[in-house]
């Protein structure tokens, strides 16, 4: 049985919550990515997206190089094991209507980052379901 440890993308970059949303648009151009975890210390505290950054963040009028990242991540933050079973990482995106969840590892510390995209280049059983279940609208959205 396959585990998300097999699958994630290892050594994922993170912020700090108090990094600024300037510094946190460009790690994330740097790198090529649209998200980012954000952490306290080592600990995993919510996700960044760039459009965290742009919609809750610019458009609401902050100011990007003095504004904090804190203030416009998602802290509900949905995680998972390395020990993981795929389709049960699949069920969980599903449910929660997301394209990519953290990994930690034992010591409860980020490991790094499984998305969908990963899903269906390495795994790709089922991933048309769980790709349907993320798009949907959900009944109060």
């Amino acid at each position: 049985m396959t585990t998300i440890q097999d699958i994630m993308t290892r050594g994922v970059a993170t912020v700090q919550s108090n990094d600024t949303l300037q510094n946190a648009a460009r790690k994330m151009e740097s790198m090529n990515v649209g998200s980012l975890p954000v952490c306290e210390g080592e600990k995993l505290v919510g996700m960044v997206t760039d459009r965290d950054i742009t919609i809750r963040g610019v458009a609401a009028g902050m100011l990007a190089d003095q504004s904090q990242v804190s203030a416009v991540m998602t802290p509900e933050l949905r995680w998972c094991r390395e020990t993981d079973t795929v389709e049960h990482v699949m069920d969980l995106m599903g449910d929660a209507q997301i394209r990519r969840l953290a990994v930690i590892g034992a010591d409860r510390k980020i490991t790094g980052i499984v998305a969908l995209g990963d899903l269906a280049t390495r795994q790709p059983q089922h991933v048309e379901t769980t790709l349907r279940e993320i798009s949907e609208r959900s009944p109060t959205g």
